[in-house]
């Protein structure tokens, strides 16, 4: 790699799956029917492992996604799946991958990158400046898919904050996703995404084998750490508060009562004076009692501490 990704080129590659032939009678399986009684057994799996909440208009989704794995696995019924992941936890992971969303880009929603680098991040220097709060900078990136979130962040926090300790925890429900994300190499054709400021000083640019991809520089990576984490039943295991929490567009797939619940949690791990980013088709609900809008899709904690002035 060749510091700066600078330049735009062609060359995102297709993955073919490597799946060979099918068994003799399952090569339609991706659209055979499903019945109602798998469908309902298989979406509610699916809430009860993930929070994630398939309505009954989803079936050709759920067919489409599940269908090819069904005839890796030589099985030839959508219930027989369903038998096969109640019996094996890797399969359910395998499930779990499949069914998730993971589209995402760098600064997405960059209004909520100007508040940070123009109010948050300003505010919180003037305070250290005054000992009234420690050049620490914790985030969480909830839901982090395949990881332009946490580096997104990571970059505005690194150059607004100079001097400061970064420390930005993403975690997300897919293996496949988290893998992609702590490989931090991308098409060329994303650093189009990112601010030329940002790009020059932390991506790297490919070259030789790896012409038409970048990758995250090493400054970046030292600061994002990534996990897994089912965020509809747990929380990150550490202790202690976040300054910050990303948890965008991750709600939207929730069942109500998942969401509200995993709302609760997040705002119960912000800190004081902290702020919770969500994204434009979410909002905290009926926790407006423990938050308070600052910005469209920002929220800080009411109370002691609160952030707003």
């Amino acid at each position: 790699m060749h510091r700066s990704a600078t330049q735009s080129a062609a060359g995102q590659g297709t993955d073919t799956g490597g799946q060979g032939s099918p068994p003799p009678g399952l090569d339609r399986v991706d659209r055979m029917s499903i019945t109602d009684q798998e469908l309902g057994l298989l979406r509610q799996l699916v809430l009860r492992e993930s929070g994630i909440f398939l309505a009954p208009v989803k079936r050709e989704l759920l067919v489409a996604r599940l269908g090819r794995r069904v005839r890796e696995l030589g099985l030839r019924s959508f219930g027989a799946y369903y038998r096969r992941v109640r019996q094996d936890p890797a399969e359910l992971a395998e499930m779990l991958d499949r069914i998730t969303t993971n589209e995402t880009h760098f600064f997405r929603e960059p209004s909520q990158f100007e508040f940070l680098a123009s109010r948050a991040f300003p505010a919180w220097e003037e305070e250290a400046e005054r000992g009234r709060r420690p050049r620490r900078l914790k985030a969480w990136s909830a839901g982090c898919s395949t990881g332009e979130e946490p580096y997104s962040l990571a970059m505005c926090a690194l150059t607004h904050l100079p001097g400061w300790s970064v420390d930005v925890l993403a975690t997300d429900l897919s293996h496949r996703a988290l893998d992609r994300a702590r490989r931090a190499l991308w098409p060329i054709d994303r650093a189009e995404q990112i601010p030329a400021p940002y790009r020059e000083r932390f991506m790297l640019r490919g070259v030789r084998s790896r012409d038409g991809l970048m990758k995250a520089g090493p400054e970046l990576r030292a600061v994002v750490r990534f996990g897994r984490l089912n965020l509809s039943r747990e929380l990150p295991a550490e202790g202690g508060l976040f300054d910050l929490i990303l948890c965008r567009n991750v709600l939207i797939y929730f069942h109500p009562t998942s969401r509200a619940r995993t709302l609760r949690a997040l705002v119960e791990r912000l800190a004081p004076g902290g702020y919770l980013l969500l994204g434009h088709s979410e909002s905290p609900g009926d926790l407006m009692d423990l938050v308070q809008r600052v910005v469209p899709t920002v929220y800080t904690r009411r109370g002691p501490g609160s952030a707003l002035r």
